[in-house]
């Protein structure tokens, strides 16, 4: 199996409330980390986590904005406490992040959003590799329902039109052929939407 050399986070961002930046400190206590917090003037906090058994440590800057706490973080993780803790810390806040996992010849690529991963690639020199792509089968479903609900509401338009224009047809009243006129347009604006 291979060994991994280092773990980098490339542009990760944390949107947190209040709420949950206690909630971010207490998990970070339960880390088996040793914990700094500093509260800045400004309402700003600076997280700071250290391995003390290997001396590695990371600083998240939390900017304080509309009551909201946003961290963007880039760094680069050898240990696996503090690896582990930042990977929980990005899925348990559904942040969005794109993390390199260093291996001896190879990297694998992982996109987080909204604290999931969505793709996985693997990079060899210059060649990259998908390994896993997540495909929104639910959404994708809902939008072809959707697309087969339009499909019928077309059709029956298109019936509805022709029965007007078999009735003008045969319709010698001017008044009613206004009204079929007036509906014939309603009809193909509506059509016109619906095609669209």
């Amino acid at each position: 199996m291979a060994q991994r050399v280092a773990t980098e986070y490339v542009n990760a961002n944390l949107q947190l409330t209040e709420a949950e930046m206690r909630q971010l400190i207490s998990m970070c206590e339960q880390q088996q980390l040793r914990l700094q917090v500093f509260v800045l003037d400004n309402g700003n906090h600076e997280v700071v986590l250290e391995d003390e058994s290997v001396g590695e440590s990371i600083r998240l800057t939390f900017e304080r904005a509309d009551g909201q706490f946003r961290c963007e973080l880039t760094c680069r993780v050898v240990h696996p406490k503090l690896t582990n803790a930042l990977r929980k810390l990005v899925s348990t806040f559904k942040g969005d992040a794109v993390v390199n996992r260093i291996y001896e010849g190879f990297t694998m690529i992982y996109h987080y959003i909204q604290g999931k991963v969505a793709r996985i690639a693997e990079c060899k020199g210059t060649t990259l590799r998908t390994v896993f792509e997540h495909r929104d089968t639910v959404g994708r479903l809902e939008s072809l329902f959707h697309l087969a609900s339009v499909e019928e509401e077309i059709k029956r338009l298109r019936g509805s039109v022709n029965d007007l224009l078999d009735l003008r047809n045969q319709t010698q009243d001017a008044e009613w052929i206004r009204e079929i006129d007036n509906s014939l347009t309603s009809h193909s604006r509506m059509l016109f939407a619906l095609e669209a």
